[in-house]
């Protein structure tokens, strides 16, 4: 949906040509091409930007591009919440939610037009919102660690702001396709990021504050608008159901008219699951719900603030069996802080009670690692090595009751962990992978080869020597001390640092509470 919001943005203003780029498909280029955007809502998905770059012959570092070449910028939420990895790869990164940022930053650069390539630059760097990597440099200890990160020009300010959208209307889709990840369904974003606030939650953390669209004003409109061109309407949001207004939208949804739409929800609250919810997805074509759990241990669902007891979780699987409903998809996670084994075996004990006492729903549990976030309160602990192991302790548990279990590969949620804590000095690695067949065991070749001469175009574009970075395992496995200087530490997000460590301390408090 971010993507959609910015290609609308660009595509309805009259001073900019655009055309969407994909990965699977022979895109012609441009003609002339004067800014070149990529959005990641993933970590995995970093390494193709060098493919996409060399596709359109523009030089993979900024530091090497000229005054012919576009300005290379970027967004989403990966980038918005740790920009570091990619950064030498980029001209500009905007941190934030694009609704005003983008035009913004259209409207600087208009400004600028006529400069070089290094003024417009510095003059963008000085725009909220708008990260301009070669203007901040990262300083190091003798032992490699990072010290601080700084602006290397005067008046440019010392930590960049995440912009969030204040506007009162949300999204809808602008582009249906048959050919989209999603086919043909018209997207409506009910809600932003979620009241729930899970401490390991990005999606939460990074989009406060929670908000939601009015039903009467744009919810229902976007809907019609909607059915014009498709049946398929789709409810997007972290949490969908805790709108304060979604009865009145389930009611509206139930009228005749919409009786031939196929409805599809993302993900819900168990809380908040009723009969009139799953009763109402029967009649408009769903066959499933999907509710994230996270764990069937009390201790560890309070720690991460879910706020979720075992009974609401069995009501939940009953409304859906009384409704209709053939499926609930249940979303877990292993490798929570301060989990144990017998967590674990809470998890499989309750959803083989569950398959044993709703007869009839066909359960699948997909199952991932835990992977630490920036800008979330679960940011210092590291990727548990155990975790591999639990992953396999409950597919043991729960296939023989035909429980469907698909788990996340234990492997490239270290890689997603790698990416989401490093600081700039992984750069060289993901060039090497560019090189490199793209299987986990070459991104730990390629991190564990890395030589000083690696990082000979990054010393180019500074100031100071680059130590290598810190070992594969610092990075991804270590509890970081609450001292350690984050590589994000001058990107400003909606929480304060001090409020993240808060959360992560009283994360721990309730842990330690818990009979």
């Amino acid at each position: 949906m971010g993507y959609q919001i910015i290609w609308t943005t660009l595509a309805s203003r009259s001073d900019v040509d655009v055309r969407r780029l994909f990965t699977d498909q022979g895109d012609s280029p441009h003609r002339i091409c004067d800014l070149f955007g990529v959005s990641l809502s993933w970590e995995l998905d970093g390494p193709v930007i060098l493919n996409l770059l060399e596709k359109q012959r523009i030089p993979l570092w900024s530091s090497q591009r000229k005054e012919k070449d576009p300005i290379v910028f970027g967004g989403g939420p990966v980038l918005t919440a740790n920009p570091e990895p990619f950064a030498p790869f980029f001209d500009l990164i905007l941190i934030g939610e694009g609704e005003n940022l983008v035009p913004h930053f259209l409207e600087s650069l208009n400004e600028v037009k006529n400069e070089d390539r290094e003024n417009k630059l510095i003059y963008l760097s000085k725009v909220p919102g708008i990260y301009v990597p070669r203007c901040y440099e990262p300083k190091y200890s003798r032992n490699g660690q990072l010290i601080k990160v700084e602006p290397i020009h005067i008046n440019i300010p010392n930590t960049i702001s995440k912009q969030t959208w204040k506007g009162e209307s949300l999204s809808h889709s602008t582009v249906i396709t048959p050919d989209a990840a999603w086919p043909n369904i018209h997207m409506v974003e009910v809600v932003r990021s979620c009241p729930e606030l899970c401490r390991f939650c990005l999606a939460s953390y990074l989009n406060l504050p929670f908000r939601s669209a009015s039903v009467q004003n744009e919810l229902i409109p976007a809907v019609n608008k909607g059915i014009k061109v498709t049946n398929r309407i789709g409810l997007l949001g972290a949490s969908v159901t805790q709108h304060p207004e979604f009865d009145e939208l389930l009611t509206f949804l139930n009228k005749e008219k919409y009786s031939g739409i196929r409805l599809s929800i993302s993900s819900v609250r168990a809380a908040t699951v009723t009969p009139k919810l799953t009763s109402i997805l029967t009649k408009l074509g769903s066959k499933s719900l999907t509710i994230a759990i996270e764990s069937g241990s009390d201790r560890i669902r309070n720690m991460i603030n879910k706020k979720l007891t075992k009974n609401e979780i069995c009501n939940a699987i009953n409304y859906a069996k009384e409704g209709g409903l053939k499926n609930v998809k249940l979303y877990g996670m292993v490798g929570l802080p301060k989990e144990t084994e017998e967590d674990i075996h809470e998890t499989a004990d309750l959803i083989t009670n569950l398959k044993q006492t709703t007869p009839g729903i066909r359960l699948t549990l997909g199952v991932s690692t835990f992977v630490p976030k920036a800008q979330t309160p679960f940011q210092w602990h590291g990727v548990r090595i155990e975790s591999k192991k639990r992953l396999k302790l409950l597919s043991k548990r729960l296939k023989p009751h035909g429980i469907d279990i698909r788990p996340e590969s234990f492997g490239w949620s270290l890689i997603q962990a790698l990416i989401s804590r490093s600081d700039r000095r992984l750069a060289p690695v993901i060039l090497e992978m560019r090189r490199l067949e793209c299987t986990l065991g070459n991104w730990k070749k390629a991190y564990k080869n890395l030589k000083k001469e690696d990082y000979i175009e990054m010393e180019k574009a500074s100031s100071n020597t680059i130590p290598l970075p810190p070992s594969w395992e610092e990075i991804i496995h270590s509890d970081w001390s609450e001292t350690k200087i984050l590589p994000w530490i001058h990107i400003k997000g909606p929480i304060n640092i001090e409020t993240l460590l808060k959360h992560n301390q009283d994360a721990i408090n309730q842990f330690s509470q818990s009979p």
